[in-house]
């Protein structure tokens, strides 16, 4: 089983960049797929989730209105689109898998798959 991030780099306040989140070697059709970010020093937290079958979304409240998750089944990947991005967004996103009848998707220890992360830095 692989999740595989890509897509993070430097752009500045205001820009848009979109992570990709290549999942592999299971049937993910009952799990949920989740963003988290972590900034150095800080813990990991919740930035969105999506459940793979149905496409029902959760946003944290700091990134909702300019971030979106969106998933493809033909190509096994999810997305997160930032748009607006402002430099407290800058950390390493990690995308997670679940089982999608998780209680308390919002919590990073419910996630049983990680990806690597992939760092995005936001410039003023």
């Amino acid at each position: 089983v692989q999740l595989q991030a890509s897509g993070g780099g430097l752009v500045q306040a205001g820009g848009s960049l979109r992570l990709s989140c290549a999942a592999s070697g299971r049937t993910w059709s009952n799990y949920l797929m989740g963003w988290f970010r972590q900034a150095p020093g800080k813990e990991r937290e919740f930035v969105g989730n999506i459940v793979w079958t149905g496409g029902i979304t959760d946003y944290a409240d700091s990134v909702k209105g300019r971030f979106s998750i969106s998933r493809s089944s033909a190509k096994n990947t999810v997305y997160l689109q930032m748009d607006s991005l402002k430099p407290e967004d800058t950390a390493v996103y990690y995308c997670g898998a679940a089982f999608a009848t998780t209680w308390g998707p919002r919590d990073p220890s419910k996630y049983e798959y990680w990806g690597q992360g992939t760092l995005v830095t936001v410039s003023s």
